[in-house]
C-alpha cells in the first residue's frame, strides 16, 4: 500500500525501518521490569507499531512533497520535514507515553493485566523515538541515492535524475 502511495518501492522501506526499534525498545523495557511477554504486552506492541509508522509517514510523505512540489533537493526536503514534523511528531508520542504510564504503573483492580501493555508502550516510544529521529532522514538518504542509482544503471548511466545534484559516475 505504501508502495503505491509513495510511487516508489524505495520509501516504504525508509517507513518500514522505524519499527524494528519499537519492538526492541518493547522487549527490553518488558526485560528491566521481569514482565513475562503476555497477549496485552503483543497488543501494545502492535499499538506502539502504528504510532511509531504514523510518526515516519508525516516524515517522509513531508520531504517527499517538497521534493516533487517545490523541487528541493532530498538533504534539503528531509531537513525541512525533520524540523516543520519535529512537534507534532513529539506531540503524539508524548501523548500516547503519558497515557501509557497509568497502564505500566499498573495499580487498582486487574492492573497486573494490564501492566505488561503499560511498560510495551512506554519501552518501545521511548527507544523508538529517540533512534528514529536520527536514523529515518539518514536511512531517507541512503535510500533515495539507491534510487537514483538503480535507475541510472537501468538507463545505462547515461542521465541525470531530476531533484538530484548527483551527476552520472558519482
Amino acid at each position: 500500500m505504501l508502495g503505491v502511495l509513495y510511487e516508489s518501492y524505495v520509501h516504504p522501506l525508509t517507513i518500514l525501518s522505524t519499527l524494528p526499534s519499537a519492538g526492541v525498545g518493547a522487549l527490553l523495557a518488558l526485560m528491566a521490569f521481569k514482565t513475562e511477554f503476555s497477549i496485552m504486552a503483543l497488543i501494545g506492541v502492535i499499538l506502539l507499531i502504528g504510532i511509531v509508522k504514523k510518526n515516519a509517514i508525516m516524515m517522509i510523505d513531508f520531504a517527499l512533497e517538497a521534493e516533487r512540489g517545490r523541487g528541493l533537493e532530498p538533504l534539503e526536503a528531509i531537513r525541512e520535514a525533520c524540523l516543520l514534523r519535529f512537534r507534532p511528531i513529539m506531540m503524539t508520542t508524548m501523548a500516547a507515553l503519558l497515557g501509557a504510564v497509568p497502564l505500566a504503573v499498573g495499580m487498582g483492580d486487574g492492573g497486573e493485566l494490564r501492566q505488561p501493555l503499560g511498560i510495551a508502550i512506554v519501552g518501545g516510544l521511548i527507544l523508538s523515538q529517540v533512534l528514529t529521529l536520527y536514523t529515518t532522514p539518514v536511512i531517507y538518504l541512503y535510500l533515495d541515492r539507491f534510487r537514483l542509482w538503480a535507475l541510472r544503471v537501468r538507463h545505462g548511466g547515461a542521465m541525470r535524475m531530476p531533484g538530484s545534484s548527483l551527476q552520472p559516475g558519482e
